[in-house]
């Protein structure tokens, strides 16, 4: 049984993250194909992710206190409405207010659930069956890198109607794999029942409000911002990847191969996770990443050609897979089961937060300056949230150890 819910939550994980790419790693490429600028592109996917932030934490207290629906169903209902938002986009033959305001529903909607899928793994190993996230999300990045190849060539062949035409796909297969993912949940709590001492789902413990859980976590909040900070660059990249390569002779058809490389390079640092974790403390793990980001936002800032750019990204392999899990696994050690998904939602919303400010700005300073500032920027703001996680990061086990104790 342990094998079987590792391997469903690796395809929960792979379909959620193929979306991302599909959708939201190829939005520039899509609605500038829609005549959108680049400025106009910030303001849509910077709306998308301010809304994402207001719904996350929404989110997360429903999966915290529900006790008659689960990660899966909130999950599930929310890709039903993605599917059905995801072919509207098919509808519309160029730029209008009304793809704008759906395209924003989309991505927020979608970034929301980022904080669920990931407490997932949490909330499967409930059942008394040990759910390996690095393993997990590995399988994430896996399938993340095929469907950026797949999709790169498809927009090539087909023209960006291959977007939500892919994305609709890929949530059906979601859908799917969250109903097996149920199914194996209630066989996996059957079989736990009778053994002495066996959890079969964990109970809902004490809650806290928003409030009392920011008076809590002080540090961790500060930790928080420096995660701001620090995937400022990777939201850059992700976002405008295409206007960057572009300045420097890159195309289309390269942007998926870039995405693949980058994906795939995240693998190891997932897989092995758990046996790095082992000879080093989250905390430790989290300052090391953080300096990777930075090495690797500055040799892209100084990048003359698209293969240049290839040797920057091999600091993906230390910097993202790392930083993600020893993030994800500190909430798991230092918080309380009751606000555990909060904890997530925090990480998440920062990652998101980053995003905001990346593609409002990035759009801007992209038509008026180039791709150049844009990265020097991004640089100075990486070296700045690496300073606030080396700060704050060692100080988050004993605030939580004094708000127990008290």
């Amino acid at each position: 049984m342990t094998t079987r819910l590792n391997l469903i939550y690796s395809a929960v994980q792979g379909s959620y993250w193929m979306y991302f790419g599909a959708v939201l790693s190829f939005a520039s490429v899509f609605l500038l194909g829609k005549g959108y600028s680049n400025s106009e592109i910030g303001v849509i996917l910077a709306a998308a992710n301010v809304l994402a932030v207001l719904i996350q934490p929404l989110l997360a207290d429903v999966a915290d206190r529900g006790k008659r629906i689960s990660l899966i169903h909130i999950v599930g209902i929310s890709s039903i409405g993605l599917a059905a938002g995801t072919l509207s986009l098919y509808l519309f033959p160029g730029k209008t207010l009304a793809l704008s305001i759906l395209f924003i529903i989309i991505a927020a909607l979608h970034t929301s659930l980022q904080p669920l899928v990931n407490s997932m793994a949490f909330y499967l190993s409930s059942s008394g069956y040990q759910i390996n996230f690095g393993i997990a999300r590995s399988g994430g990045s896996v399938a993340y890198a095929v469907l950026c190849a797949i999709l790169g060539t498809l927009v090539t062949i087909y023209g960006i109607k291959a977007i939500p035409v892919t994305g609709s796909m890929i949530l059906v297969l979601l859908l799917v794999f969250l109903s097996i993912t149920a199914g194996l949940l209630k066989k996996a709590a059957h079989s736990k029942v009778t053994e002495p001492g066996a959890m079969v789902l964990k109970e809902k413990e004490e809650t806290i409000n928003l409030m009392a859980f920011v008076r809590r976590n002080k540090p961790f909040i500060i930790f928080s911002f420096g995660i701001l900070f620090v995937f400022f660059q990777n939201s850059v990249l992700n976002t405008y990847l295409l206007q960057i390569i572009t300045e420097i002779g890159g195309t289309s058809g390269q942007l998926g191969r870039l995405f693949s490389f980058m994906a795939l390079l995240e693998i190891p640092g997932l897989f092995f996770f758990s046996k790095i974790r082992s000879r080093f403390s989250c905390q430790v793990l989290l300052k090391f990443s953080s300096v990777a980001f930075i090495l690797k936002i500055f040799l892209v800032s100084i990048a003359g050609s698209v293969s240049f750019i290839y040797l920057a990204y091999l600091f993906q392999l230390i910097s993202f897979p790392i930083f993600l899990s020893a993030a994800i696994h500190l909430v798991d050690e230092v918080m309380e089961k009751g606000e555990a998904v909060k904890g997530q939602s925090f990480v998440t919303g920062m990652i998101t937060m980053s995003t905001v400010f990346a593609s409002l700005l990035g759009g801007i300073i992209l038509d008026a300056r180039g791709a150049s500032l844009l990265l020097a920027i991004s640089t100075a703001t990486c070296v700045l949230g690496t300073i606030i996680v080396f700060f704050s990061v060692n100080r988050i086990r004993g605030s939580k150890d004094e708000a127990v104790s008290k």
